[in-house]
This record gives C-alpha cells, sequence and structure tokens, in this order.
C-alpha cells in the first residue's frame, strides 16, 4: 500500500495510487509511506525520487554503515519500532529515506503512531512545512511510546520487588520471569541506542537543515533518548539485584532442608548406635532382665534429648 501527502494549496492531500506520481511535483510532495509495498509501488517511488529503495534484509542489517549513510542530495537511515508482544518485545524495521524536502518510509507493519500522525498531518498542515519535520514528529512521538515501555517495565520491576518482600511464590519459575524481564530490558536499550544514533547522526548530516527549531527540536529529543537510557540501566540494575535476591532465597531454602535432614541423622545416631548394639545376637549386660527393654528406652531418648539441647544451645537449629 502507498500513501502520498503532498500539498495542493493550503490543504495537505492523500493519494494512494502511484500513477499520481505524474501530476505531482517534487515540491508539493511531504511524505510517502510505503506499507508492505508492491514492486510497481517501489519502482514507482524510485523512479520518482531518482533512488533506490532498501530491501527488508538491507534494513534489518545492524552494521553501522547500513543503518545510516549518505548518498548525492539522499540520507538513508534504518531503525526498529518496538512493540510488546506476549512476555517479550517485537523489533520491526522502519527504512527512512529523506531526499531533499520529501521523507519516504518502508515499513512491513501497520504502526499505529505513523497512523495518528497521517491524521494530524490532515488536520494541521501549517505544521508539517517539509519531509524533516514530519521526521522529527516520527521520532518525538516513537521515543514517547517507548518510554511508555520503559515505564511498563519499571512497573514490572516493582511488582518483582514487592514479590519478593513478601516471599510470594519464589521459585525457579520466578527467576525465569525475571530473567525475561531482562531480556525485554535489554532489547529496549538496545532499540533506544540505536535510535540515540541514528538521530546524532542526522544532525552532524550536511544535508541535514539548518533551521534552529529543527535541530532543536532534534536536541531535545536526544536529551530525552539520553534519560530513557539511563532509565533502562537503572532498571536493569534492579533486576540483577532482585535475580541475587532469589537466587540467595532459593539457595537459603535449600541448604535448610539439608539441614533438617542432616539434624535428623544426627538425633537417631545416638540412639540408632544403641539400638543396633542391643541388636547383637550376642550375650550383653542385662539382656536377661524384663525392664532391660525399658532402661534402653530411655537411655535412648535420653541421647536424643542431649543432642537436641546441645544443638539448641549451640544456635545451630
Amino acid at each position: 500500500m502507498i500513501k502520498i501527502f503532498y500539498r495542493r494549496g493550503n490543504e495537505i492531500i492523500v493519494s494512494q495510487s502511484e500513477t499520481e506520481f505524474a501530476a505531482i511535483g517534487k515540491e508539493n510532495v511531504l511524505w510517502i509511506d510505503l506499507l508492505q509495498p508492491t514492486g510497481e509501488q517501489k519502482r514507482a517511488v524510485e523512479a520518482f525520487l531518482g533512488t533506490e529503495i532498501q530491501s527488508r534484509a538491507e534494513a534489518e542489517e545492524i552494521e553501522s554503515s547500513s543503518r545510516f549513510y549518505e548518498e548525492g542530495n539522499t540520507i538513508f537511515a534504518n531503525t526498529n519500532f518496538l512493540s510488546p508482544s506476549g512476555d517479550g518485545m517485537l523489533m520491526d524495521p522502519v527504512s527512512f529515506i529523506l531526499s531533499g524536502s520529501i521523507l519516504t518510509t518502508v515499513r512491513e507493519i501497520p504502526l499505529r503512531s505513523l497512523d495518528t500522525l497521517q491524521l494530524k498531518i490532515q488536520a494541521l498542515p501549517e505544521q508539517f512545512p517539509d519531509g524533516f519535520t514530519t521526521f522529527v514528529e516520527i521520532m518525538d512521538k516513537r521515543v514517547d511510546l517507548d518510554a511508555d515501555i520503559v515505564e511498563l517495565i519499571s512497573k514490572e520491576v516493582s511488582q518483582f520487588s514487592k514479590r519478593i518482600n513478601q516471599k510470594e511464590d519464589i521459585n525457579e519459575e520466578f527467576l525465569l520471569d525475571i530473567n525475561q524481564l531482562q531480556e525485554s530490558a535489554m532489547t529496549v536499550r538496545e532499540n533506544v541506542v540505536d535510535k540515540q544514533r541514528l538521530i546524532s547522526n542526522i544532525l552532524k548530516s550536511k544535508r541535514c537543515p539548518k533551521d534552529p527549531e529543527l535541530r532543536e527540536d532534534l536536541g531535545i529529543i536526544l536529551q530525552d533518548i539520553a534519560s530513557l537510557i539511563n532509565h533502562t540501566n537503572f532498571n536493569f540494575e534492579r533486576l540483577e539485584y532482585l535475580q541475587d535476591t532469589v537466587l540467595g532465597i532459593i539457595n537459603l531454602d535449600q541448604n535448610n532442608i539439608m539441614k533438617i535432614f542432616t539434624f535428623v541423622s544426627l538425633l537417631l545416631m545416638p540412639a540408632t548406635l544403641v539400638a543396633s548394639f542391643y541388636g547383637m545376637n550376642v550375650t550383653l549386660p542385662f539382656a536377661e532382665k524384663w525392664w532391660a527393654w525399658l532402661a534402653l528406652f530411655i537411655l535412648m531418648a535420653m541421647l536424643v534429648a542431649s543432642i537436641w539441647i546441645i544443638f539448641k544451645r549451640k544456635k545451630m537449629l
């Protein structure tokens, strides 16, 4: 699907057909949004812009030279948009092509932030004079959404901390939940750092407009990203602390179980020794007396009680 946003007087018109390029001047086009584009749509945009569009495989490459580069009068930038999915995070690549004053976006899935922005562009056309302004707005909204994801992670970390304080379900499954949240936090941090690098490169580019207001907006976004990185690092450190705490609690529980088994074995060992001694098939002292079994029983009870008292006084229980 293709959406072409272009100016006609004081309005911004949306066209969903690549054949409209023939009737639209480049100076009027603001934004070309490609969602799962067909080959014909890609070729039409390439012919209109005079440049090639990256494939999905190229957009997903992680090398710095593939994430951001410039050719002629065009800036190519790739980043990932996060979306929560079950217990983890999905990263969907989005390609940005800034050719002159035209922004082109290429994506494979619908994104609510872009759909909302498209409605805003039509409602407030005076706020979007060119493609760079649109790009800055997209980045601003995306960083806001990333901040919401970081906030959700922070809330989950706080819930995990409360569970530990209240000793609720502290087991191996809980440890795996913490590990999963760590993975999500690392994914968010990786994604935010990628955007930081992208915006920094655009600010350094000679093709970036010299408009001080636009540059100031990009600088504010960088400050927001730096704040998100610090917050994400703090969450990750808290998760590591919680993980160590859970491991410590599990180890203590296991040690207590082993301590109980060891104590029971030691407690019964003297009584077992006496019982084994008098269980031998030989003539033993007092074996013929009727009260022998009672004396042995009392002796074994006294030995058990003595062991108990010794352990209690040494605070080993």
